[in-house]
């Protein structure tokens, strides 16, 4: 039983659209999240690059994400 081309091209397609939407933005956040605030100004570069180029993506992951920072202990 052969695979028909269709078919292989339409899973490759897919699994393009898979990785440029759900797995390669991920791990964009993931690196926006250990460098923001230590980053020069090259690598500030780059991270403004890889959310332009993967902007689609990082708008779908963007609703499940919650970057806010922990609240503060205040010890008087």
């Amino acid at each position: 039983m052969a695979v028909s081309t269709e078919l292989l091209v339409l899973g490759v397609y897919g699994a393009l659209a898979g990785l440029y939407l759900l797995v390669v933005p991920a791990i964009v956040y993931a690196y926006l999240n250990a460098r923001w605030y230590v980053a020069g100004s090259f690598e500030r570069a780059f991270m403004y690059f890889l959310v332009t180029f993967f902007f689609p993506g990082l708008l779908l992951l963007a609703p499940f994400i919650n970057f806010r920072p922990q609240p503060r202990s205040l010890d008087s």
